[in-house]
């Protein structure tokens, strides 16, 4: 049976000569992110600011947004944010925080359901208080750094402190333009989300070892081959696996982004940029060329291997009887 091959076994492509094109672009979307991330901001869910988040569905067909909206402005409730998700049936309705902790946020949502009526299904209701959702924010926050923390010091004891480097620069450059991503996208910012970007450090640090492994062994193999061949050499061995696994994952996030509804809507988003799309350029990219700048591969000593000695038996010698010295005739 014939195996299928995506990428083929002799690939030679030079990814490590577009390094100094890819450096530059890194640099300048790593400014903008941390740009937007200051001037722009997130759209932080009820989770990390507070709030109630009402999901319905309606009865009668196609739900008439705008009469929902004036219906639910009048109850004087402060900001109120309707968004049609899944179909044209189902409802997502987000209510501000209001004063007086959480039997107000309690009323609020009574209003809600009194206003509506029985027009509508009711199919998840979530209250979040103030103080919670301040310390769900901490919390993940130290989560996150906790979680690079930890990588950098698995991948010193690992590899070498260059390689362990190297990864967190790949790294942190993957989350500050997910983040980026998400200021620009708007996209609800809560506990998902930070599940999400716990799982792109893991998932990128994941391909990054691979074909750091692949480099290491080459290092010990090759001492003459110059480190950007090495690399490209690396890179093209593992770029079959990579792209099997690249390609899989944005297929389940396609299918869960299209059809997983508004609860995972935030987490699918975030791991399709961040981790199917940034995380593969970021290992090819970022993470292999950056050891170039490291000094990685530069205290080896070039020297010629020993040629092969091949060993020519030579006959057996069979041993020669002296001749006896002759009797004197008498």
């Amino acid at each position: 049976m014939r195996l299928l091959r995506i990428v083929p076994d002799n690939t030679n492509f030079d990814f490590i000569r577009f390094r100094r094109v890819s450096f530059p672009i890194s640099a300048v979307l790593s400014i903008l992110a941390i740009v937007l991330y200051f001037t722009h901001g997130l759209n932080f869910g009820i989770d990390f600011i507070g709030g109630t988040l009402i999901e319905v569905q309606s009865k009668a067909g196609p739900a008439d947004i705008a009469k929902m909206r004036t219906t639910l402005n009048e109850l004087g409730l402060g900001e109120v944010q309707l968004q049609e998700f899944g179909g044209p049936e189902n409802v997502l309705i987000r209510l501000a925080q209001q004063p007086g902790g959480e039997q107000a946020q309690q009323a609020a949502v009574q209003k809600v359901q009194g206003a509506l009526g029985d027009s509508v299904d009711y199919r998840r209701v979530e209250v979040v208080g103030p103080r919670v959702s301040g310390e769900l924010l901490h919390w993940g926050i130290i989560g996150i750094f906790v979680a690079i923390g930890a990588i950098l010091i698995y991948l010193w004891f690992r590899f070498e402190w260059q390689f362990a480097l190297g990864a967190m620069i790949a790294n942190v450059h993957d989350m500050v333009l997910t983040l980026g991503f998400m200021s620009i996208t708007q996209i609800d910012f809560d506990l998902t989300s930070i599940a999400a970007l716990l799982t792109i450090l893991g998932y990128s640090l994941n391909d990054t070892v691979v074909i750091y492994d692949r480099i290491r062994e080459m290092l010990r193999r090759y001492k003459k081959m110059p480190m950007p061949e090495l690399l490209n050499v690396s890179i093209n061995a593992t770029l079959s696996r990579s792209v099997i696994t690249h390609v899989t994952v944005l297929l389940a996030l396609t299918a869960l982004l299209l059809f997983g509804g508004q609860a995972i809507h935030s987490f699918t988003a975030t791991m399709m940029f961040g981790a199917a799309l940034v995380g593969t350029y970021t290992s090819v990219f970022i993470a292999s060329p950056i050891l170039i700048y490291l000094g990685v591969g530069t205290g080896r000593q070039y020297v010629p291997d020993a040629p092969e000695e091949v060993a020519v038996e030579s006959p057996p010698t069979v041993p020669t009887r002296t001749p006896a010295p002759a009797r004197a005739r008498r």
